[in-house]
């Protein structure tokens, strides 16, 4: 009998600690959507370090230095945006912290997106690096950049030196940590290129495991080669380059295109049924944001880019060849009142009006106020342009992830796109609590579990032993954005903890005067 009591205190000496665990997070009682496209279940979170260590029952004599009630509330891995503007802002002390990213509940984001940011990636991973992002960062290589590095903005097809020289620049890139080639061939210069110029540079970051190809397509409406035809292309570099291919911020654009989502829809299905990976991500907006030379001017007058287009409109002739192109463009993106200014320095008054707006404050035609714009530098907008219909349909794709394109702007300047503060919570908020297109489980996996795995991202976008700690708690009383086109600098509401590496960036709403992000580079940097 004494030889029984004394087995029986030493397991108890033995299995107390496990009993006593102590933790530096725990999150209890939360519903717990873990990223992997599964049902929510009620379940503790603990986190010690950068990591997750336990999802599940964890025992009442635990204890952590942090504890946080979530009775009530939805427990996820922290969102993924597969498509940000943040740079070169987030690269600034000023607005490395990422408040309208945070606030939406994104603890990673990937930049430079369609074929934008800087040619070579090491002053920019430095000065992330200096200034400690908010938020985890994953950099693109661009295409637009590296063929404006080796060509400018000029109209016509690469030679195969200059080919040579953009395929090395993005082979430098990837050796440097990006995850994958952008493009943008709505854009100059990129908007210049052939598809076979694409595929060589697909294929200079295909050498590296894992990479992937995301897109900004040659044209999201019925501009020249039409929106299915532009997806096509995607699919084309993808399957010839052996990359996964993106199409971002899917959409149909103009009311002349409306409904064509089935098409776009069904291209993709065929094309990831024999064999070739297409993906897309979506904001979940029935407005776009562009400038007013991309959204009106035909693409031969945007060589040599804004100062190049002013002087050609300087010259009469030119002026009614361009304008005359232009009234077509005007009508694919709705008309005057569907184009809205988001800034514009030389008369900050104009900020937030419509063309049609502008034109009767300035007592001319709608497209003449325009091209006056453009002749004194452009504008950035905000383009209404797309159908609810469409935008369900494409939400409700497996494929589809959740975006921004959003930017990181300072709080209370210029008229942005709400997207910047609003886009994911939106998507919460009006597609699974108000109206349900996708369920929650649907949701939480577009913004977590699927990015993760379409980036190959290690050990995030879930919540499993051994993962990354960007965990996030919120109420989806409350969840929702606050921001709205006329007042879009307005924080969304609703995400209580936000947690990067396993820190406590987000507090009862507040945000946490340190920054805990980190620059993920695809190979050591």
């Amino acid at each position: 009998m004494k030889r029984a009591l004394l087995s029986l205190a030493a397991l108890l000496v033995t299995t107390a600690p496990a009993w006593a665990q102590h933790y530096d997070v725990l999150i209890r009682g939360g519903t717990v959507y873990d990223g992997s496209d599964t049902p929510g279940r009620v379940a503790d979170v603990a986190i010690a370090g950068d990591r997750v260590v336990a999802v599940g029952l964890v025992p009442p004599t635990a204890t952590a230095t942090t504890l946080v009630d979530a009775t009530g509330k939805i427990v996820a891995p922290g969102f993924i945006d597969p498509h940000s503007h943040a740079a070169p802002n987030i690269q600034t002390a000023k607005l490395a912290a990422a408040l309208p990213m945070l606030y939406q509940g994104i603890t990673t984001l990937a930049i430079n997106p369609d074929g934008g940011g800087p040619a070579e990636l090491g002053p920019q991973i430095a000065d992330l690096r200096t200034n400690v992002p908010g938020v985890n960062v994953i950099p693109l290589i661009g295409h637009n950049a590296v063929r404006r590095e080796v060509m400018g903005n000029v109209a016509r097809l690469a030679t195969p030196a200059e080919q040579a020289k953009m395929e090395a620049l993005v082979t430098a890139a990837m050796q440097a940590g990006a995850y994958g080639l952008s493009d943008g061939p709505f854009y100059i210069p990129s908007k210049y290129s052939n598809t076979a110029e694409i595929v060589g540079l697909a294929k200079a970051a295909a050498h590296f495991p894992d990479a992937i190809y995301i897109s900004h397509i040659r044209d999201e409406g019925n501009y020249d080669i039409g929106v299915v035809a532009a997806v096509d292309e995607v699919i084309t570099v993808a399957r010839e380059a052996e990359i996964p291919g993106v199409v971002t911020h899917i959409k149909v654009l103009g009311p002349q295109v409306w409904g064509k989502s089935a098409d776009v829809i069904a291209r993709i299905d065929a094309a990831r049924a024999s064999g070739v990976e297409i993906w897309a991500d979506q904001y979940p907006y029935t407005a776009s944001g562009s400038s007013l030379m991309a959204s009106l001017v035909p693409g031969w007058a945007q060589e040599g880019g804004a100062e190049a287009l002013a002087k050609r409109l300087e010259d009469p002739a030119m002026r009614a060849k361009i304008r005359a192109e232009m009234v077509p463009n005007l009508e694919r993106r709705a008309g005057p009142h569907a184009i809205m200014i988001r800034g514009f320095p030389p008369e900050p008054a104009l900020e937030g009006k419509r063309l049609d707006e502008i034109g009767k404050l300035q007592g001319k035609d709608p497209l003449d106020a325009a091209i006056d714009m453009l002749k004194r530098g452009g504008a950035p907008t905000v383009s209404f342009n797309m159908s609810d219909a469409d935008v369900a349909a494409f939400m409700r794709q497996p494929w589809t992830m959740t975006s921004t394109d959003g930017g990181l702007p300072p709080f209370g300047e210029t008229s942005e796109h709400p997207r910047a503060y609003g886009a994911f919570p939106r998507k919460l908020r009006n597609y699974v609590l108000d109206t349900p297109v996708i369920s929650m489980q649907k949701a939480i996996y577009a913004a977590t579990g699927l990015p993760a795995k379409i980036f190959a991202i290690p050990d995030r976008g879930v919540l499993r032993d051994g993962a990354f700690a960007d965990v996030i708690v919120f109420d989806p009383a409350t969840v929702g954005d606050a921001a709205t086109y006329e007042k879009p600098h307005a924080y969304s509401v609703g995400m209580d903890h936000v947690f990067v590496n396993g820190r406590a960036a987000l507090v009862k709403g507040k945000p946490a005067a340190e920054r805990y992000g980190r620059v993920l580079l695809r190979t050591p940097g």
